[in-house]
């Protein structure tokens, strides 16, 4: 009976062993399983068996038996790697053939690893990539990698971008990542979101949460088209971008809305925001993390399959909406999220831990919040739990469409800073009476400001 602990007693001898218990299996899931158990070779481990299944016609053989001539390292043979790769049409075994031949750090294969990077397989010039990067850096590796900044790929233009255009020096003035300017520290502007954040400073926001407005769904969100309504969107996001900081994060809840028909001769028309808004995020700077689904119970929302209940006919099949999206990005960075978390002193990132009972998959099940006053409302369960996965303590929470405050108010209430805009006066003033209370804005005493306020403000 073929096990792990058979194979690695036989490994270790060295001698030929191995190769005999594979010429003896006739069944490929045997064969692998041996590959697949060797792990590390010792120094006396004999390879020419694993050159042999190269000719195996399995491609799992092959792409198993080619992992385990990578682990030779500069003892593997490059020509018989090369003279598969040659012919192979498995992508999964070319691409380990690369990855293996980079992995031997061999000045004398970088012309061919060169020749790699001209595949069609991003993966493969990704790898081809990796193993001139493992090389003694010379002049020659620099000039056949620095044009691929430009490469079709954007995996491909990212790693070359890290590696030989990202190192510009940054702007000195900018705080360090765990702080924030005084004069954005519990405010709340009365203003349009871009005029506000004309006085902001590069690099000040940890993190923003918030809803757009639906288009023209509402007296406050009226707009000339919806392609006005998404360029108004972009605008605000790219400079919610220069602000936010290196490598932190924007979620955005939206949902698909519909305008209703003007008659019974014509149709309603439905817009998907988070679908059309996405590629604007993403041109602009902001990285794709997460979507996250808003899960409402169906007695919430408006009867949209009533119709289709009476008739049951195809083609008139409307469903209740009782979901929304909460779309996860991040400000785009070559620096990993540890850098994010180091940037904390250990007591904060302790404090800052989430406690037992956090939600574990993308489909959160929270009900909704009624509001006389403000009819799109964040639950507060909503709020508590993006700005505990996504902020530390202390960090400065953004909301550029404020409404009614409920984005503030909670990251207050986990010990967090908030900076909102509202333009709207109604709201402004809702959250300055909801500000009375010393149970919602306490400790640091709330600011509620003008524009010209905020502006004087952000020069002291």
């Amino acid at each position: 009976m073929l096990t792990k602990q058979y194979i690695t007693e036989l490994k270790r001898k060295g001698n030929g062993d191995i190769a005999s218990l594979v010429s003896l299996q006739r069944d490929v899931g045997s064969i692998n399983f041996i590959l697949e158990s060797l792990g590390r070779l010792p120094e006396n481990f004999n390879p020419e068996f694993l050159y042999k299944l190269l000719r195996h016609n399995h491609s799992q053989v092959r792409l198993n038996a080619v992992k385990n001539i990578g682990k030779l390292n500069a003892k593997g043979d490059t020509r018989s790697l090369f003279e598969l790769y040659k012919k192979e049409i498995d992508t999964s075994v070319r691409r380990e053939i690369v990855s293996s031949i980079g992995r031997q750090r061999k000045q004398t294969n970088k012309p061919l690893l060169v020749d790699f990077l001209q595949d069609q397989d991003p993966k493969i010039v990704c790898q081809a990539i990796r193993g001139l990067l493992a090389l003694e850096q010379d002049k020659e590796v620099e000039t056949n990698l620095r044009p691929l900044v430009n490469h079709p790929n954007e995996m491909v233009r990212t790693i070359i971008y890290k590696e030989y255009f990202s190192k510009e020096k940054k702007n000195k003035n900018i705080l360090p990542h765990a702080q924030t300017y005084d004069f954005l520290k519990n405010i709340v502007v009365n203003a349009d979101v871009l005029e506000a954040l004309k006085v902001v400073p590069d690099e000040s926001v940890h993190l923003t949460f918030t809803s757009p407005p639906y288009y023209n769904a509402r007296d406050y969100s009226i707009y000339p088209s919806y392609q006005d309504y998404l360029e108004f969107l972009e605008k605000v996001f790219t400079e919610t971008h220069r602000i936010t900081k290196e490598g932190r994060f924007l979620i955005v809840n939206t949902s698909p809305i519909i305008i209703p028909r003007i008659s019974r001769s014509h149709s309603s028309k439905r817009y998907g925001i988070p679908f059309d808004l996405h590629p604007y995020l993403v041109k602009n700077g902001w990285d794709f993390i997460d979507d996250i689904v808003w899960l409402k119970p169906e007695a919430s929302v408006k009867n949209r399959v009533g119709g289709f209940m009476q008739h049951r006919k195809p083609l008139g099949y409307k469903p209740n909406s009782i979901t929304e999206y909460l779309m996860v990005y991040r400000k785009s960075t070559e620096k990993l999220l540890d850098w994010n978390i180091r940037s904390y002193n250990a007591e904060t990132v302790k404090k800052s831990k989430v406690a037992d009972g956090y939600e574990t998959t993308n489909v959160w099940k929270i009900d909704p919040c009624f509001d006389k006053v403000h009819s799109a409302v964040f639950p507060v369960e909503l709020c508590k739990r993006v700005i505990q996965y996504y902020s530390y303590k202390g960090d400065l929470v953004f909301d550029p469409f404020g409404g009614s405050g409920t984005v503030g108010r909670t990251a207050k209430s986990l010990g967090r800073l908030f900076f909102l805009t509202e333009k709207e006066e109604k709201y402004f003033e809702y959250m300055k009476s909801k500000a009375k209370n010393p149970n919602l804005f306490d400790d640091r005493k709330t600011q509620f400001l003008t524009l010209k306020q905020f502006k004087k403000e952000s020069n002291k």
